[in-house]
């Protein structure tokens, strides 16, 4: 089996955590010779008008919007280090999940690729992780990479695609 990659889109909070799916999405892009989008989600913030009011609330957004930007414009460094092509987007008043299944579903996207979040205990049974849900419901194929601080993470050169001939 071929499979073409040409649109990948790379979800990132801007964490540390999402750091090594960042490189690992941009090689891929640049090994495939595919288009990337960076996607970066600021989440609805409604609920917090009643309990902080409108003052608090537009300092908070504004402070996340600027964290998005530097999420996404380090996605777009690390693409122009490697010569690949990085469209950058940021989704507001959208929860992550949702944002990311309807972006690569209707912008044709061949390859979601995100890090884990990292969540545990009880806020993970409660609410799960991002990554998990985005597996659970997406139409489109995921490729979930653990932090740099894994153990589990794979050197970056060493992408299981080459081997199988992607």
């Amino acid at each position: 089996m071929t499979a073409k990659i040409k649109k990948i889109l790379i979800a990132t909070d801007g964490s540390e955590k999402v750091k090594n799916a960042v490189h690992w999405g941009i090689k891929l892009a640049r090994e495939n010779g595919a288009n990337v989008t960076a996607l970066y989600v600021l989440t609805p913030t409604g609920f917090l008008h009643s309990m902080r009011g409108d003052m608090w609330v537009k300092e908070y957004f504004n402070y996340l919007r600027e964290e998005g930007k530097k999420a996404i414009e380090h996605v777009v460094d690390i693409g122009l280090h490697e010569e690949v092509k990085v469209d950058a987007i940021i989704i507001k008043d959208k929860k992550p999940v949702d944002a990311i299944i309807d972006f690569a579903t209707e912008n044709d996207i061949d390859l979601i690729v995100m890090g884990t979040q990292g969540k545990t205990g009880v806020e993970r049974a409660l609410l799960g992780s991002v990554a998990e849900n985005v597996v659970r419901y997406a139409k489109k194929p995921v490729l979930v990479i653990p932090s740099s601080e894994s153990k589990e993470a794979a050197p970056i050169k060493e992408t299981p695609f080459n081997a199988a001939g992607f």
